[in-house]
């Protein structure tokens, strides 16, 4: 079992391009549909919960799979297997990046990646809204929250703050 979680995560790691965000509905994919070894409602959770920790958001809801599924031999595999491809792939790419980084071609080909990230990113987000019950009623809340951080600079800690009060001030009512 070990090994297939290492493996089922390395696949993830090794053909996810875009970075943390991007590899959400894979490992979703992966986890809930394909493998089974969670439900969605618990791949939610876990990514509320990778959400509010520190760190790569990919590498937190790995340690949460992992540990769901075979406790901290299932952690150790399951980061171990996300973080293995990028991190060869960041070596490997420093070291070619410094010689070649000023060719046209290169350029081109980074620059045709972005369109491809947004998607990979717009995706999963649409997802979770819509299986978090958004609808026209409440989205004005996710949409002032990214507001006030991308046009206002407030820091979303503030926010989490501000909203975590609210709710304590709304269930007491």
């Amino acid at each position: 079992m070990l090994l297939k979680i290492f493996l089922t995560f390395l696949k993830i790691g090794a053909f996810t391009i875009g970075g943390a965000y991007a590899m959400i509905p894979l490992i979703k994919r992966e986890v809930c549909s394909r493998q089974g070894w969670i439900t969605e409602e618990e791949f939610l959770d876990g990514l509320a919960a990778a959400q509010s920790c520190p760190g790569p958001i990919a590498v937190n809801i790995s340690i949460y799979t992992g540990y769901h599924v075979r406790g901290k031999a299932g952690m150790f595999a399951a980061v171990l297997g996300t973080i293995l491809p990028s991190t060869i792939s960041i070596i490997l790419i420093a070291i070619l990046f410094r010689q070649y980084a000023d060719q046209a071609l290169v350029k081109r080909a980074f620059t045709a990646l972005n369109p491809a990230v947004v998607a990979l990113i717009a995706v999963p987000l649409i997802q979770m809204a819509k299986k978090s019950g958004l609808n026209l009623k409440n989205a004005w809340f996710p949409l002032a929250i990214a507001l006030c951080v991308g046009l206002l600079n407030i820091s979303p800690v503030y926010l989490i703050l501000v909203t975590i009060a609210y709710a304590v001030f709304e269930a007491r009512k």
